[in-house]
């Protein structure tokens, strides 16, 4: 685990070094290891950031909490604590 505790030390030096903050729209009253980690890098963090949002928040067939329902069980199947 200490590996695991380092590797999220360095993102989040990378990401306090002036990379772009990434869109959250989820407030828990902290910043999340996944948005620490897509902060990190200047081109991956906002591009998946402009992948998710339409993913997750534009009309469509599926109902929001639907959604929201489908990624913790794609989360869950891979064994993803996100």
């Amino acid at each position: 685990m200490g590996g695991a505790r380092r590797a999220f030390e360095w993102f989040q030096d990378a990401a306090a070094g002036g990379c772009k903050p990434v869109a959250r729209p989820y407030d828990y009253g902290f910043v999340g290891e996944m948005s620490v980690l897509m902060n990190a890098h200047p081109l991956i963090g906002p591009a998946l950031a402009e992948l998710f949002m339409p993913v997750m928040f534009a009309p469509g067939a599926l109902a929001r909490p639907e959604r929201e329902m489908v990624a913790a069980v794609a989360a869950a199947a891979q064994d993803c604590h996100y």
